[in-house]
């Protein structure tokens, strides 16, 4: 049996399950609030594992392993225990308080409709400012996810990659389009299973492949600095990982505050008592998956040592899942099957982020700027197909971005997710939990958070030293502390908005 059909063939059946996912739920779907909250209905482990399931996106398979890999332990680890402490955080202070809100504040469907239900924004300033950053910030994110299956397909069957590419945008858009958020939940619980499964794999067979983990931890150490949280390798020596570089990377776990597709999910949970267990089962998926696609980078550097797979330089390092996969398939038919389910696992884990963050994009076109900004009064029916068009234009404009296969997958989602963290979480955060929060403090927040990410990305990083801090803290900070003057120095809300967060916070 050649391996790159069978691969090739277990994908074709995964691919084909999703869509049918996709088309079970187009039946269910009578309304918008059906099509982008799933009428509030999900459960507890669909909650949690499409929550996580959304948020790894393809860096978790490929973008994690392939920093681990070139540099070490540091980067990629600081990175991690950010975001797991991030994820326990968000569910803890957020989540509950969020599901409530969002019912008492209108019965919000999307993040945008809250923030101005919640302020009684009747400008719809807030709704514009909110619509624009969510498509500024999810069209790369989401040609970052496209760009992972190109470079995914480009490499197994040699295909060329604009090709590749295109084909899993597709696939993506069909079952986004046709069943909504509740096929894209739905899907993301079988992705993260999918996820979950690749990780062990790739883990087993790489282990008894070199010889045991003794020895991948004793082939790592002889690398200077490779195994260490305090300083990371480079090009033959190690450079220090200092504490400003630490809080820098350490402060992902903040991107998490003001995430569109995972904050959805908080809305759209059956009922605020299941939202303890959907935590912990988050948590602790999230802290097992990276510290294996960390291990995962380690694995392979003693498999390129040993000449078993090829050494991988610069953005190619993001390929090390694929090359260890390509080289498991080579074992026979129980090699193959196992191969083809980590490619499904790649692809899993960039479909289950790429068709929730079209989802929150067409959201905010279809509902927030045509509904409420331009007052476009269309019926439910019209309301669906204009949904579903958004989801294909902004698919398209992903493509159109994720044409070069040189892009880094990890550097594109590291942008974008400073980008939400900055714009949405300050603003998520005092909505939820500071009453004296206005409209006015609100909409500065976004705009400067927003800003800053671009200025401090382009502008202030790039001259090293103490400034080589990731965006997000900077932009983070400025965006809260502008909020909070703002909201201060101008008109206190008024009684109704008052008695509406005293609701909330019971």
């Amino acid at each position: 049996m050649d391996s790159t059909w069978g691969i090739f063939a277990i994908i074709v059946i995964y691919l084909v399950g999703m869509v049918a996912v996709g088309i079970y739920f187009m039946r269910r779907n009578k309304s918008t609030g059906d099509y982008y909250l799933g009428g509030r209905k999900l459960g507890p482990i669909v909650t949690a594992m499409s929550a996580e399931a959304s948020d790894m996106s393809s860096w978790l398979l490929m973008g994690l392993p392939g920093v681990a890999y070139l540099t070490g332990v540091a980067d990629a680890a600081w990175t991690a225990i950010g975001l797991a402490v991030g994820t326990y955080f968000n569910w803890l202070i957020v989540a509950k308080r969020l599901r409530r809100y969002s019912v008492i504040a209108g019965n919000a469907i999307t993040i945008p409709e809250f923030f101005s239900n919640r302020y009684r924004d009747k400008s719809n300033i807030l709704v514009a400012v909110s619509a624009v950053f969510i498509v500024i910030f999810f069209i790369p994110y989401t040609a970052s996810g496209f760009a992972a299956c190109g470079k995914l397909f480009s490499t197994l069957f040699d295909v060329p990659y604009f090709t590749a590419m295109a084909v899993s945008a597709v696939i993506i858009v069909a079952y986004t389009v046709l069943g909504g958020f509740s096929a894209a939940s739905t899907t993301d619980l079988i992705q993260s299973i999918v996820m979950t499964l690749a990780l062990i794999c790739v883990v087993l067979f790489g282990i008894s492949t070199v010889g045991g983990t003794g020895l991948v931890l004793e082939q790592a150490g002889e690398l200077p600095g490779y195994l260490s949280l305090t300083s990371i390798y480079s090009g033959g020596g190690a450079s220090e990982y200092g504490a400003i570089k630490i809080a820098s990377t350490f402060a992902w776990g903040l991107g998490y505050f003001g995430m569109p597709h995972i904050l959805l999910r908080f809305m759209a949970i059956r009922n605020e008592g299941e939202i303890r267990l959907s935590r912990r089962i988050a948590s602790i998926w999230v802290v097992i998956s990276m510290s294996v696609a960390i291990f995962i980078g380690i694995l392979g550097y003693s498999l390129s040592k040993g000449g078993m797979i090829e050494t991988l330089e610069g953005t190619d390092s993001e390929k090390l899942i694929i090359v260890i996969a390509a080289l498991m398939s080579k074992s026979g038919i129980l090699g193959i099957v196992i191969a083809g389910l980590i490619m499904s696992g790649i692809l899993a884990c960039t479909m289950s982020t790429a068709d929730s963050q079209l989802l929150a994009a067409s959201s905010s076109i279809s509902e927030n700027l045509l509904k409420d900004v331009l007052h476009l009064r269309i019926s439910e029916k019209a309301s669906l197909l204009a949904a579903r068009a958004t989801v294909l234009l902004i698919a398209v404009l992903g493509v159109i971005l994720a044409v070069d296969p040189n892009s880094s997958v990890f550097g594109i989602v590291s942008f974008a997710w400073a980008g939400f963290g900055a714009v949405f979480g300050p603003v998520m955060l005092l909505a939820l939990f500071w009453k004296r929060s206005n409209r006015y403090g609100a909409i500065v927040s976004m705009l400067s958070g927003g800003i800053m990410i671009f200025v401090w990305k382009y502008m202030v990083r790039p001259m090293g030293g103490v400034w080589d801090i990731y965006e997000l803290l900077p932009a983070f900070l400025v965006a809260i502390v502008l909020n909070a003057a703002v909201s201060l120095a101008t008109p206190a809300p008024e009684a109704e908005i008052l008695e509406e967060f005293e609701q909330a916070a019971k």
